[in-house]
Order: C-alpha cells, then sequence, then structure tokens
C-alpha cells in the first residue's frame, strides 16, 4: 500500500513524511483539513509530530487534496483504540508478537489458534503494516491473562521470532 502512494510524494520527501505519518496514525484528510475521525489535528501540531515545517504539512494537504485517488484514500481512514497499554490495567493479557517474516501467512491464526484451544477469548488484535512499519508487530489482547504453560506454546507458533507478554 505505501509502495502505491508513496509514488506521489517521490520529488517531496518531507510531504511522504507527512503522509506516512497520517497513514500510520489513521488520520483522515477531508476539506483540507487533518481528522481524527472527527476531531480537527492542528498542522502545527502534525507537523510537530513528523519533524517538519508546518508548511510542508499544507503542501501534504495540497498534494493529496489535489489528486482524486489520494484524496478518496486518505478520506476513508480512521484512527483505532490499541488497548495494548491498558490491558493490564484491566486483568487482560496483551501478547505482542514479532514476526521472522511479516508477509508470510498464518501467523496471526497460528497465535490464535493456540490461545482459543486455551479457552481464552480475544477482545482486541492489531496487525501493523509491513509497508508502513519497519518492524511490524501483531499485538493480541485477550480478555484474561496468559498462563505460564501457554508461553512456550505461543513462542513456538508459525512465524514467531518472539513474544513478549504485558
Amino acid at each position: 500500500m505505501w509502495k502505491a502512494i508513496s509514488k506521489y510524494f517521490s520529488k517531496y520527501p518531507s510531504q511522504a513524511k507527512v503522509a506516512r505519518l497520517l497513514l500510520r496514525n489513521g488520520l483522515a484528510v477531508r476539506n483540507g483539513k487533518i481528522f481524527a475521525s472527527t476531531v480537527a489535528i492542528a498542522d502545527t501540531a502534525l507537523a510537530r509530530a513528523a519533524e517538519v515545517d508546518r508548511r510542508v504539512v499544507k503542501s501534504a494537504i495540497e498534494t493529496i487534496s489535489s489528486d482524486k485517488q489520494l484524496s478518496k484514500f486518505f478520506s476513508k481512514l480512521l484512527p483505532t483504540n490499541n488497548f495494548k497499554d491498558v490491558a493490564p490495567v484491566m486483568g487482560w493479557s496483551a501478547i505482542e508478537i514479532v514476526s521472522g517474516d511479516a508477509h508470510q501467512p498464518g501467523i496471526l491464526a497460528s497465535v490464535a489458534g493456540i490461545i482459543s484451544e486455551s479457552g481464552i477469548s480475544i477482545r482486541q488484535t492489531i496487525v501493523d503494516d509491513p509497508e508502513t512499519t519497519e518492524e511490524p508487530r501483531i499485538f493480541i489482547i485477550t480478555e484474561s491473562t496468559v498462563p505460564p504453560e501457554l508461553i512456550p506454546r505461543l513462542r513456538s507458533a508459525k512465524g514467531v521470532k518472539s513474544l513478549t507478554i504485558y
């Protein structure tokens, strides 16, 4: 996905930085403004986060808005809740998985199968996009704590390079 989008910003690396940040955080561009769902985000706030001048943010918005395909794509983005840090507070577990090859099919299915066989319900799963994240991760939030005896099975699941439980 990023490969298709990045071609629009090949001559403007600073704008590409902004576009990547929008994509990674699910921030939409609509009517010349940036939104997290229905909440408007100030250009200056995004500029600080992307470590660029606010004029670069304005230019990136113009680039996105002026192209029908880009505009259509970026207008539909939505941010997503991530319960990873909340899980321990709620008595849940957060499982963080790094794979050897994020493009390998079946990693999530393998881990989810082990969790399901153990009678543990999955509350949330978030998978980083391997094209927008250097070392993509899978986050699985379970409705109860993961028992210690399950950890070796999860570590040996298909495609799991490393596993951390919070």
